[in-house]
């Protein structure tokens, strides 16, 4: 597919670069043609070896299809990862993992995590900011291996978040200001640390490789996505929906679906980003053909409340993603009711991924864009459990 790439909005506005318009979309139609390069298969090796796997599961939603006009419609209902409400545990073992191994005499090796507690004297502290899910992963995975934590929150996420983070036997160190701003004292707190790891989820000039290990890690989700349709006799997915907050998850999706193990032959999906209004760091930075950070407002969507997208990231996205669309606080939570309604459980996160792709069967010409039919094999990534983020 070739073309440029294409703007809309539902509504009126007072300028081109106005942030939070309601109904704002945008499509690529060259992004199926896009070439990433895939996680290594030894991630999912690497989890199937940690204690407590299990696949999350992947729900096949015929009443969404009916509703959405597609031919079926699932959810990759991530609500526990290892014993926590949410996906962020495979991106922090994996990353955790490749960088202490890189501290031994046997960098490339495949660590086990017993092995690694065996070789460390427990002197590493894991540092990272958070507004919710990754930094209980970061605190979890610091726990199983004897490592201290130190965990950076802004002030304003749910105390449920907070307590989870404290409950795996972290410091938790709540910081008044917006998410980017808390990422900057917990990289700054970690470089004044001679004993800190600092493990984050977005990534900057300089620093950008544990960011990479984390997207690695999160290949595991759609690995075992491309097993379970099949299991469900489905020929592939043909739409792949991830709510974005820095943009590390639908990098690892662009990564997945557009990476050379793909083999010839197999088709491409086209892949939505869906963002809040309050908080359109990808979609604005899609608006101006670079980079942008934006201001960041109160949304329940709390791991999406984030300004600025991953700068390694960035190019996968503008490349990879075929549409990009913003959602409301009241469409997020009628999907997260809705979702109840089905015995699905999806905190605000998670249920912007269906919030979204009602966005996109409303709007002819992005369904169009997208190449979604009556037949149309859709996935939706549901992130977190309602637990987690609990809506008011």
């Amino acid at each position: 597919m070739t073309g440029t790439p294409a703007f809309g909005t539902a509504s009126s506005s007072t300028g081109p670069t106005e942030s939070r318009r309601r109904g704002d979309w945008y499509s690529n139609p060259s992004a199926r043609d896009f070439p990433s390069v895939s996680a290594p298969g030894h991630v999912l090796d690497f989890h199937l070896r940690l204690p407590g796997y299990a696949p999350t599961p992947l729900r096949d939603c015929p009443e969404l299809a009916a509703e959405l006009g597609v031919g079926r419609v699932f959810v990759k209902e991530e609500a526990e990862r290892f014993g926590l409400p949410a996906f962020k545990m495979v991106g922090a073992s994996w990353a955790v993992c490749r960088a202490l191994a890189a501290t031994t005499s046997e960098p490339d090796r495949l660590w086990t995590f017993d092995e690694l507690r065996k070789q460390l004297d427990g002197g590493v502290r894991l540092v990272c900011a958070t507004d919710g899910n990754h930094g209980r992963a970061v605190a979890h995975t610091a726990a199983l291996l004897g490592l201290k934590a130190r965990v950076f929150v802004p002030a304003s996420i749910g105390q449920r978040a907070k307590d989870g983070i404290v409950s795996e036997g972290a410091q938790l160190t709540e910081v008044d200001e917006p998410y980017d701003n808390v990422v900057r004292k917990a990289a700054r707190a970690a470089a004044a640390d001679p004993q800190a790891l600092l493990v984050q989820d977005t990534a900057w000039a300089g620093y950008e490789q544990i960011p990479g290990w984390i997207v690695q890690g999160y290949s595991t989700i759609f690995r075992e996505i491309d097993a379970q349709l099949r299991d469900a006799r489905a020929s592939g997915a043909d739409v792949v929906v991830t709510p974005c907050g820095v943009g590390s998850l639908i990098q690892a999706t662009v990564a997945h679906y557009r990476g050379e193990g793909r083999g010839a032959g197999v088709a491409s999906p086209s892949l939505l980003s869906v963002e809040p209004e309050e908080s359109a760091c990808l979609l604005e930075s899609l608006r101006a053909g670079r980079p942008v950070s934006v201001r960041t407002g109160p949304t329940r969507m709390a791991g999406l409340n984030c300004g600025t997208v991953s700068s390694i990231a960035w190019p996968v996205l503008q490349g990879g993603v075929d549409a990009a669309v913003t959602i409301t606080e009241d469409q997020d939570l009628q999907a997260v009711r809705e979702l109840a309604r089905l015995g699905l459980d999806s905190g605000p996160c998670g249920a912007a991924s269906l919030a979204g792709i009602k966005v996109v069967a409303e709007n002819a010409a992005l369904r169009q864009a997208m190449g979604i039919s009556a037949a149309s094999v859709v996935v939706l990534l549901s992130t977190e459990s309602l637990a987690a983020n609990p809506v008011s």
